[in-house]
């Protein structure tokens, strides 16, 4: 999905950026290795990309949640978002760093069941506190639950929303272009 108007600002470098633009893209090349386009765009606002940062280095540090659940929660929230970057990139992640089955990533992408029943409950519930903005019914919290997550937890999954709203709306608004890494595991919301 991608904004009727896409911005023409350019992708913004440590040379190219202001000086408070520079010290954030440094941070995030420390944090991921390179400057992913995404990054590129969002620094036009250095407080947009720090904050988008810092909130997912919590989640991935503190949520509680496996590396396979974080991408379960961040690829149904992106799907649900039309982020075809964001889901492309997160399906690489899942595939290389963060151990989650490629049938279930799969699902996620096709929008089809997942077989694992704790995965699904996670996904499920990721995808109501979405559609509901945040006012789940009482059933479908005694179900995540019940699936052995925490009250808590729901909360990570508000910070999840959070920080893939940042990104995926400055995708949506920049059109942003794939990185080559991410490439093999593109995805086109159908």
């Amino acid at each position: 999905m991608l904004s009727e108007y896409p911005l023409t600002l350019p992708a913004l470098s440590p040379d190219t950026s202001t000086p408070r633009g520079a010290e954030v893209l440094k941070k995030a090349k420390a944090q991921v290795g390179f400057i992913p386009n995404m990054y590129a765009n969002m620094v036009h606002s250095p407080g947009l990309l720090e904050t988008y940062l810092d909130g997912y280095a919590a989640f991935r540090a503190e949520s509680g949640f496996t590396p396979a659940e974080q991408e379960v929660v961040f690829l149904v929230i992106s799907r649900e978002n039309g982020c075809e970057y964001c889901v492309s990139a997160h399906s690489f992640l899942a595939d290389k760093k963060s151990g989650l089955a490629t049938d279930v990533t799969n699902a996620i992408r096709d929008g089809n069941p997942i077989a694992d029943a704790k995965l699904a409950t996670l996904a499920d519930f990721t995808r109501t506190l979405f559609h509901t903005r945040g006012l789940p019914s009482k059933a479908a919290v005694e179900t995540f639950l019940a699936a052995g997550y925490s009250e808590r937890q729901i909360l990570e999954i508000v910070l999840a929303l959070a920080v893939k709203t940042l990104s995926n709306y400055a995708n949506h608004l920049f059109h942003t272009p794939l990185d080559d890494v991410f490439s093999a595991r593109a995805w086109t919301q159908k």
